[in-house]
């Protein structure tokens, strides 16, 4: 029987564990798909939030606000990209000021840090060349920033397994129920058995409490359509934009990335299918609109892809990390929506004290706190670089030409812990087919790499896990 498992292996799910390693006890994640960072995670607008949105008092505000304290430590410890680069919430209407002061005055409530209201234009200008003419003021929060959501992600998870915590993809969960002493999850891997159960399965996380609990929730997903745009005009805005909801709708945000593109979204839209993630023209229209009412000149014919993520949006719009008083040992962490990428830090270290109260742990005084990330030649000076490449060839050699990703990155990627089975499992951890081709040249070159170091053939290689098959059979099967 283990002592604690986790459902779920995004990054609350992870973060989780990682917080939960620091005890000794038995540890385990179960994921049903292939790998981390494969639902809400993968794909959001990588924003660290400074917590001037909450409510105030909720438990959001409270998260969001220590996540984004704990955050440039975190990426430190971690080896992840992290900027602070400050956001700004635009506001197009004199008439509307009074609305930006409400936000300040909410962030100034849950303890955010060296906000300002500016609404001398010249200043804004400054700030941000690009911004709406009609702009008549914003909110500046200077200790906002931008993440690598992937890696973020997976720094957790590989950090959480050097420190003995097992993980188990392709396991679904398929019922919960109580024994002596714990919980048995019934998946499609067979039985597993646990003193404490942590419900972290983002939009599938009402299904999992609704086993278990007497009161019910129930979470909408909420799809938001996203455009990324080319590096050339990563610059555009330095900061992330916000628009100040109004009378204008609530807005998209555009933003820098850490890896120097452009992100435009996202859109909310309510839908039933918790595992439908695909654009559509209206909202990708809908983004494009809303995007340049705060920006000017937003240069959307350098989109180089869209994509759609799911918020796991529940009734009452808010966290819901507790143990459940008629399922003893029963731990949800559900309804985590944005800014749950900012509070990812904090919810581990939350749901770490509500377990370990439940379960009495030893400390685990051999703890692991830091990780390092997969060496990224392009941080190396030429001289590095050179005697790289002399003592290990593979980083000579480029497999993505867009992102200048080397075989030895991708072998890196795949032989780490928690290493990469799959195309977007490589994409995620060295953005291998991430850059302005999408993949259209380098995509077979990778499919080879993980031929070779996996051992497998040609048609067991996925994009992204079961039924994602790249490769069905030889020419030569055909007649």
């Amino acid at each position: 029987m283990e002592d604690v498992i986790i459902i779920g292996a995004g990054v609350s799910g992870t973060s989780c564990a990682r917080e939960l390693a620091r005890y000794k006890g038995k540890i385990c994640v179960l994921e049903k798909e292939e790998d981390v960072c494969c639902g809400t995670s993968k794909a959001n607008s990588a924003i660290v939030h400074a917590g001037y949105d909450a409510k105030e008092g909720s438990l959001m505000a409270k998260l969001n606000v220590e996540g984004n304290r704990i955050m440039p430590k975190l990426a430190k410890e971690l080896d992840f990209a992290f900027k602070l680069c400050g956001s700004l919430v635009v506001c197009l209407d004199e008439e509307e000021l009074p609305n930006l002061i409400k936000l300040y005055d909410r962030g100034i409530t849950n303890g955010v840090k060296e906000l300002e209201v500016i609404t001398d234009k010249k200043r804004i200008k400054e700030l941000e060349p690009n911004l709406s003419e009609k702009t008549a003021g914003v909110l500046y929060a200077p200790t906002a920033g931008i993440v690598c959501p992937f890696n973020l992600n997976i720094a957790m998870a590989e950090n959480a397994y050097s420190n003995g915590v097992k993980f188990h993809f392709n396991t679904r969960v398929k019922n919960i129920y109580k024994i002596e002493n714990g919980w048995a999850i019934d998946t499609t891997n067979g039985v597993y058995k646990t003193r404490c159960v942590v419900n972290a399965a983002g939009v599938y996380a009402d299904e999992l409490h609704n086993m278990v609990a007497r009161e019910k929730i129930h979470i909408t997903p909420r799809r938001g359509d996203y455009c990324l745009l080319d590096k050339t005009v990563g610059n555009h805005v330095n900061r992330t934009i916000f628009a100040l909801p109004g009378k204008y709708g609530k807005g998209v945000l555009v933003a820098p990335t850490v890896h120097g593109n452009l992100i435009v979204g996202p859109t909310a839209i309510d839908i039933t299918d918790k595992d439908s993630t695909a654009t559509t023209m209206a909202g990708i229209q809908e983004l494009i609109s809303k995007a340049s009412m705060n920006v000017k000149n937003l240069p959307m014919n350098k989109v180089i892809t869209s994509f759609a993520g799911l918020r796991a949006h529940e009734d009452g719009h808010e966290f819901i990390i507790k143990e459940l008083p008629e399922a003893k040992g029963f731990v949800d962490c559900a309804g985590i929506e944005s800014p749950g990428l900012t509070s990812a830090p904090a919810i581990g270290k939350m749901v770490a004290e509500i377990v370990q109260n439940i379960l009495n742990l030893p400390i685990n005084d051999k703890f692991i706190k830091t990780r390092k990330g997969v060496l990224n030649p392009k941080e190396l000076s030429f001289k590095e670089y050179s005697e790289l490449v002399k003592k290990k060839p593979e980083y000579g050699n480029i497999i993505c030409r867009c992102e200048m990703i080397s075989e030895g990155e991708i072998l890196d990627a795949i032989h780490r812990p928690l290493g990469a089975s799959s195309l977007d499992g490589l994409k995620r951890r060295v953005r291998a087919g991430s850059g302005r081709c999408q993949a259209g040249f380098c995509t077979s070159r990778s499919m080879e790499i993980l031929r070779r170091e996996l051992g497998i053939n040609m048609t067991e290689i996925t994009k992204s896990g079961k039924g994602s098959k790249l490769v069905v059979g030889e020419d030569k099967d055909l007649w």
